[in-house]
């Protein structure tokens, strides 16, 4: 059975910090494509950011410089640093792990609120 757990997500204040994890069982891990997207009440999900399994990254231009994705293969979690956050970044945060069309899996979802 294929898990993606999350967790860090939380209320921050802006300008501050969090560092989201998802720690994933069931898969290969190191051969994934890992991710983060988010979704914002109304607004379709959005891809923040990715990183391959050789750890090629990829961010959406909104957190370019703000935000790290990273991933620990001996541990088979995927992290995401997010830095001088904004209030447009709250919303709900959405682990996926991807390989192939037919094996591509998702996280239950956390929310991350930036507020002050």
């Amino acid at each position: 059975q294929v898990q993606l757990v999350e967790s860090g997500g939380g209320l921050v204040q802006p300008g501050g910090s969090l560092r989201l994890s998802c720690a994933v069982s069931g898969i290969t891990f190191s051969i994934y494509t890992m991710g983060w997207y988010r979704q914002a009440p109304g607004k379709q999900r959005e891809l923040v950011a990715a990183i391959t399994s050789g750890g090629n990254t990829n961010y959406a231009d909104s957190v370019k410089g703000r935000f790290t994705i990273s991933r620990d293969n001996a541990k088979n979690t995927v992290y995401l640093q997010m830095n001088s956050l904004k209030p447009e970044d709250t919303a709900v945060y959405y682990c996926n792990a991807k390989w192939v069309v037919t094996r591509n899996y998702w996280g239950q979802g956390m929310q991350v609120t930036v507020s002050s």
